[in-house]
């Protein structure tokens, strides 16, 4: 079943960081796709593969606050 999130992130200012939260997020099994922009992603994601807390951690593991 998919689903989708939408974080709110913290620390990110240019498109380098925008471009690392997308690598980590995209590196998820079970991502479909997602949005990145400063501040926030929006992640499409298959429920029955990974959840919305194994996608703060990778934004987290990524070196970004999600709140």
């Amino acid at each position: 079943m998919m689903a989708e999130i939408t974080l709110k992130i913290e620390g990110m200012s240019c498109q380098h960081c925008v471009m690392a939260v997308k690598k980590a997020i995209d590196g998820i099994d079970g991502v479909n796709s997602s949005t990145v922009v400063v501040g926030s992603a929006t992640v499409t994601y298959d429920s029955a593969k990974t959840n919305a807390d194994a996608i703060s951690s990778a934004v987290r593991n990524a070196g970004y606050k999600v709140v």
